[in-house]
């Protein structure tokens, strides 16, 4: 793993889809070899890079923008518990179809503020949301408000296709994570052609990012150091 210094994020605009968009697509969903992970090796892949990037002890994982959990079964397999936020009813009636009788409950609602109280998570998990987000900074900070101390947000994204590319860089999303964090870190995944069911050339990667495992209110300045 690759670490990247925090910088001054310059996104630009997106062509984001919206909630009708979703409610289409939970039918074929699955059909892209990394959403629904049916293939054996392409599974294995994503069940790996989860397995490192997850706490090795059982933890409280809140996964938004979860989809039809594919990331989530793979995270509850191993061990943790599972909090899913989807804003599509379609793709959250999948998930809890294919989480059923394991430590998961999945709600609808906005990724951006996910309907979940006061409680507090471990793990915030997200893979390619932030860039469909209005507003990602405002999410972001929102996000690291719902971790306990030393929790880690795991963010998968991307900067997709090369005449009209679409998402984030590593470096646009390192600097918005890197003030609200202690330590950050980028894993390229562009290289790894076994996760996507194909050869790649953009721009995949995640962010991996802790808080300070300090009191509340007590805040370290960040640092990025590489894993």
């Amino acid at each position: 793993m690759t670490s990247n210094a925090p910088a001054d994020p310059a996104p630009q605009p997106l062509d984001r889809p919206d909630a009708a968009y979703w409610e289409t697509a939970a039918a074929t969903f699955d059909d892209e070899p990394d959403h629904g992970l049916r293939d054996p090796d392409v599974r294995a892949a994503w069940d790996a890079r989860l397995r490192s990037w997850l706490p090795s002890r059982s933890a409280h994982v809140l996964d938004l923008g979860c989809g039809t959990g594919s990331l989530a079964l793979l995270a509850a397999e191993q061990g943790h518990r599972l909090t899913g936020v989807d804003r599509s009813t379609a793709m959250v009636e999948r998930a809890r179809a294919k989480l059923a009788g394991r430590d998961a409950a999945f709600l609808v609602g906005d990724a951006a503020e996910p309907p979940v109280g006061e409680r507090r998570f471990d793990v915030v998990l997200a893979r390619h949301v932030v860039w469909a987000l209005p507003d990602p900074a405002a999410a972001l900070r929102h996000w690291a408000g719902l971790l306990a101390p030393g929790g880690r947000l795991v963010l998968v994204e991307g900067r997709w296709g090369t005449s009209d590319p679409t998402g984030l860089t590593a470096v646009e999303l390192t600097g918005l994570v890197g003030p609200l964090v202690a330590h950050t870190a980028v894993e390229d995944l562009s290289r790894d052609p076994v996760l996507w069911g194909k050869e790649v050339s953009d721009e995949r990667y995640a962010l991996i990012a802790d808080l300070p495992r300090r009191p509340a209110g007590v805040v370290a300045p960040p640092r990025v150091t590489p894993r």
